[in-house]
């Protein structure tokens, strides 16, 4: 009774938190307590909040492993748990596995027709189904593919399993980005950007998104406008280390003194990040940013965390810079050789 209670307890503390590392932790410990205890229905429950928690707060390994656990057992028994709490679960896990270059392109589309065949199996809409096919073809670079799934889902009428509004929004404005038509961007963005379109991480990733597109538009005001509302939201928070990337990229162009702010502010966080995507896009922009800054301030010494793992002087920084673009090809490199193009790289060479 008394570890029942204890279980009890930390849920009900954990859901009273913010998503974050505090809420994670309370919530692995209940599931560890579930798990010693043998209350299976209560691991999954601790188990399905794990996923939602890690996929929006910047832990996107512990979202897979938790899901891998709570997929298997609703497929032991799946009398004893409610479809729709595992389905949402799949849909985030879904949106996180092409970030992970180790995953390979088959299980990937293994997993996104399994979705699928459990959605319809279950009574849903296919329209989440179409939706995601249209975010992994995107991801791994595919955009015809990507073009006709987004074709798909769009005409579909939205239900109760579908993402909300302000994410799918971004998503289109990011299919925009990769097609590289700024104009359909800004447009699709407007909603967000007038404050119609809301959610947990909207408009914090889209104003950082909207960045470039509208410098080379010449709408510099506009974004410098957008770059400090856009840091304020997301500064100190683990889960936007790619915004922080994608911010570096517009001030490398128009204010890299602020760039290096934000860059020595946001190391700490994408140097251990678990999302290998996001921590390439901030480290090929960090490259870009310090060559700009050593033209400018040459002696400079970069600030570094006191655990970062580099060897060398923090006052040359080329070699640096060097150092996070190796990394950032590197790790593009192994997208594209998991993804059968040359998509990434692509994304990385613009910068």
């Amino acid at each position: 009774m008394r570890t029942e209670m204890d279980f009890e307890d930390l849920m009900e503390e954990a859901y009273g938190l913010p998503n974050g590392p505090a809420k994670l932790g309370m919530l692995e410990e209940a599931a560890r307590i579930a798990d010693l205890s043998g209350m299976e229905e209560e691991a999954y429950e601790a188990r399905s909040e794990i996923v939602e928690v890690a996929s929006f707060c910047g832990y996107p390994m512990k979202a897979l492993i938790a899901f891998s656990w709570q997929l298997g057992k609703f497929d032991q028994q799946p009398e004893l748990y409610d479809e729709e709490t595992l389905m949402w679960s799949y849909k985030w896990i879904l949106g996180k596995m092409t970030i992970f270059p180790e995953i390979s392109r088959d299980k990937i589309m293994e997993l996104l027709e399994d979705f699928g065949r459990r959605f319809q199996s279950f009574g849903y809409s296919d329209r989440s189904y179409w939706y995601y096919r249209f975010r992994v073809y995107m991801d791994l670079g595919e955009l015809d593919e990507a073009s006709a799934s987004y074709a798909k889902f769009i005409d579909l009428e939205r239900d109760y399993m579908s993402d909300c509004e302000a994410c799918e929004q971004d998503e289109i404005m990011r299919y925009w980005d990769r097609m590289g038509d700024d104009e359909k961007v800004l447009q699709t963005a407007k909603p967000i950007l007038k404050g119609r379109m809301s959610c947990a991480e909207i408009p914090h990733l889209t104003l950082s998104e909207v960045l470039m597109p509208l410098y080379r538009l010449g709408k510099i005001k506009e974004a410098h406008v957008h770059q400090k509302n856009g840091y304020r939201l997301i500064k100190g928070q683990n889960d936007f280390v790619q915004s922080f990337g994608e911010q570096m990229e517009f001030l490398t162009l128009t204010d890299p003194a602020k760039g290096i702010d934000i860059l020595e502010e946001s190391l700490v966080l994408a140097m251990d990040h678990e999302d290998p995507f996001a921590k390439m896009i901030y480290y090929a922009h960090a490259a870009s940013l310090l060559r700009r800054w050593a033209e400018e301030s040459p002696g400079y010494r970069l600030r570094l965390p006191a655990s970062f793992p580099y060897d060398g002087d923090p006052g040359d920084l080329i070699k640096l810079a060097d150092y996070f673009g190796d990394y950032a090809k590197s790790m593009a490199e192994q997208f594209d050789q998991r993804n059968g193009n040359r998509h990434v790289s692509s994304l990385i060479e613009k910068r």
